[in-house]
């Protein structure tokens, strides 16, 4: 900002900057005494911590280790003690390098002394030497005890001189110390009271040229914050403050243009969102097509909404829907009077992405004048002449067109225009427009989705009726020639029409056996087609199921012996009665027993096993068979599934078993479950409700 007087005002920059230049060169000069004052006091410390006390504690170390020499020497001279001439001898090791780090620390004087000391140690430790040579407590030792006591005396003297003094340099250096710190004290204060003094100065006289503005703008601030949008600061005091106020004055008006917008954005998107939640309702695509179109209109306040689609191979694009404020929906000769436009233009404003508005349209509707930024031809040689002149017969001013569709196919496009200039698309309408013609064109391809299902669905329950009535006739038409086969079968085997040989009686066996194989899966296909129709019924009475699995075990027992497939069974003594229709429980255990001999390869084991259990009867037949792989579990009771395994290994069957059994028990109220491992077998469970207390039991 500029140190001068504002229009109408003055500036409080100079006068702030004079002050804060005073404040900061007394910040400096302290900032320097202090420095200074650190300098000294860290040099005098760096002095005592790196020389004079590293010199004074090794001469204490250097007396240490030769008293403890003369100790060692003495306890041996005085008890014969080798351990003492160990530790003195330790202590006399150790003294050298002690007394080379004292010389490393030591001034000039500490050195002289220091040296005067390794002499006079040294002459110490050549008695000594003598004195671990002697005997103790001989005349000898004694003698040698008293010239050593005499040197070690000379050292314990100089040792005490060099320690005096270097005590005595700290103390010194200490209260040198201490007397730079007071004075250093005194001065920093004296600067910081200056600076205080100063500082007081200026905000009292600052205070005064800025605390009455800089209030009324925080009390417009507060009352912005507090919701009264009306409030504006009043533009006074310097000329900073006055362009604060400015500032709070312009944010507080484009907070409120932007309120406007904001309100204006959740009103229209709530009107989109009621559109959508109508068009999602319905699924056929012309009350999709009605309710968009009286919807964006009414929603933008359109003078007019088309809504154009595309047609296969079609070069135009035809208007399918059309509204306008006076009329609403059109009806479809107002519609057959509406131009198309191009596919072009559509498919390339599709392309893009975006969408297309003008404010000003008579202004381009001349022959070959194009449309700025338009899409296609739009944008190049402009509009057709029939479009140009249903634009000027509506009075189209201000026209916005967005395109619809799914994927990278385009459905068509949303045209919205107004007819005068005072009302032009603003950017949220645009917004909102977009919003809602994906809206239209989600719900289109939705319900064309629909229709298209609808139409499938209905071909493929005709398909599957006439599946269920083809094998239903088939089946019919098969029972009779299949008896006739069976019934001259039997005649043949009479003697009344005479004998037959061996090879013919075993062909025989072969017809009938396969006579059987055919009518098991003509009855099959038979259930299956009652099932599918919904006629499949159950004549209930109370039957007990062991005799319903003695019978059933009875009838297997040949195909098991003839495969080499141990069949056992396990029931229980009391009766296990059911209320079920024994016919279709027969034929459940024949399913279940046949499977499962026929899946148990030669040596293998088939259980069958029947049981009470809380109120139910549980039946369940296990083998020992080539199982079923765990990933077609699932989809054993589907109708004609066979598992993979036995495909592979070509085992007969038609996928029908289990069909049968998993209906007639549910038929019963009851439930089945499968249990298989590949390659270790299957075991088939039913459980059906009991009769608690029969009195009255009917066989099979």
């Amino acid at each position: 900002m500029s140190g001068r007087k504002g229009r109408g005002g003055y500036s409080v920059t100079r006068r702030l900057g004079t002050a804060f230049g005073m404040l900061i060169g007394l910040i400096l000069l302290v900032a320097a005494g202090l420095l200074t004052a650190a300098y000294i006091g860290h040099r005098a410390s760096d002095e005592i911590v790196d020389q004079t006390q590293p010199a004074l504690a090794d001469n204490l170390r250097l007396h240490g280790e030769a008293s403890d020499m003369q100790r060692s020497m003495r306890g041996y001279l005085l008890t014969g003690d080798r351990m003492q001439l160990d530790a003195y001898r330790t202590a006399r090791e150790a003294y050298p390098a002690i007394l080379a780090s004292a010389l490393e620390h030591g001034g000039p004087e500490a050195d002289r002394n220091l040296r005067t000391q390794a002499q006079q140690l040294q002459a110490y430790v050549r008695i000594s030497d003598q004195q671990a040579r002697a005997v103790p407590r001989s005349e000898q030792a004694a003698r040698l005890t008293r010239g050593g006591t005499v040197l070690f005396n000379a050292f314990e003297a100089t040792n005490h001189e060099l320690e005096v003094r270097l005590s005595a340099e700290v103390q010194r250096m200490d209260e040198r110390a201490d007397r730079v710190v007071r004075v250093s004290a005194i001065w920093v204060a004296a600067l910081l009271i200056a600076a205080l003094a100063a500082a007081v100065y200026t905000s009292l006289r600052t205070t005064r040229a800025l605390v009455r503005p800089l209030k009324g703008v925080e009390q417009t601030l507060g009352r912005l914050t507090a919701g009264e949008n009306s409030a504006r600061a009043v533009e006074q005091g310097p000329v900073e403050i006055r362009a604060v106020a400015r500032s709070v004055n312009t944010l507080a008006d484009e907070s409120a243009r932007l309120r406007g917008i904001d309100e204006e954005r959740r009103r229209l998107s709530g009107i989109a969102r009621d559109v959508g939640i109508r068009i999602r309702e319905r699924l056929d695509v012309d009350e999709v097509l009605d309710v968009a179109c009286t919807g964006i209109g009414q929603g933008l306040e359109a003078d007019h909404v088309f809504i154009l689609l595309m047609q296969e191979d079609s070069p135009v694009v035809p208007v399918a829907r059309a509204w306008n404020a006076e009329q609403g929906l059109l009806t479809a000769e107002g519609l057959q009077a509406l131009p198309p436009i191009p596919a072009e233009v559509v498919r390339d404003h599709y392309g893009q992405g975006t969408t297309w508005s003008i404010d000003n349209l008579p202004d381009y509707l001349s022959a070959g004048v194009p449309l700025p930024d338009a899409p296609g031809s739009f944008g190049r040689t402009g509009l057709p002449e029939a479009n140009r002149d249903a634009a000027k017969a509506m009075g189209l001013y201000s026209v916005l067109l967005t395109p619809i569709g799914v994927g990278e196919e385009p459905l068509g496009a949303v045209c919205l225009a107004r007819s005068g200039p005072e009302h032009p698309w603003r950017a949220v309408e645009i917004d909102i427009a977009e919003s809602m013609a994906s809206g239209v064109g989600r719900a289109m391809h939705n319900s064309m989705l629909y229709g298209q299902e609808a139409a499938l669905v209905e071909k493929l329950r005709a398909l599957d009726q006439a599946k269920s009535d083809f094998l239903s006739t088939v089946s019919h038409e098969l029972r009779t020639p299949l008896t006739s086969i069976v019934g001259y079968v039997e005649l043949l085997r009479d003697d009344e029409t005479g004998p037959l040989s061996e090879p013919q009686h075993r062909m025989l066996d072969i017809v009938d056996r396969n006579a059987n194989r055919l009518r098991a899966l003509i009855e099959d296909l038979l259930t299956l087609s009652r099932i599918e129709a919904g006629t499949f019924s159950s004549q209930k009475v109370e039957v007990d199921l062991r005799q319903l699995v003695g019978s059933a075990v009875d009838t297997i027992r040949p195909a098991a012996e003839a495969a080499s497939v141990h069949l056992e069974t396990d029931c229980p003594e009391e009766p296990l009665v059911l209320e079920a229709d024994s016919d279709q429980l027969d034929r459940v255990l024949m399913n279940l027993l046949s499977n499962a001999v026929k899946f148990t390869p030669s040596g293998g084991h088939v259980r069958v096993q029947a049981a009470a259990d809380d109120g139910e009867v549980v039946l369940s037949v296990s083998d020992t068979g080539i199982g079923i792989p765990q990933k077609e579990c699932e989809q054993l009771f589907s109708r004609f599934f066979r598992a993979s395994n036995a495909v592979d290994q070509a085992i007969p069957g038609t996928g029908l078993g289990l069909t049968i059994v998993h209906t007639i028990v549910a038929n019963h109220g009851g439930t089945t479950e499968v249990h298989s491992q590949e390659g270790e077998g299957t075991t088939v469970t039913a459980r059906l409700p009991r009769v608690a207390a029969p009195e009255t039991v009917n066989a099979p």
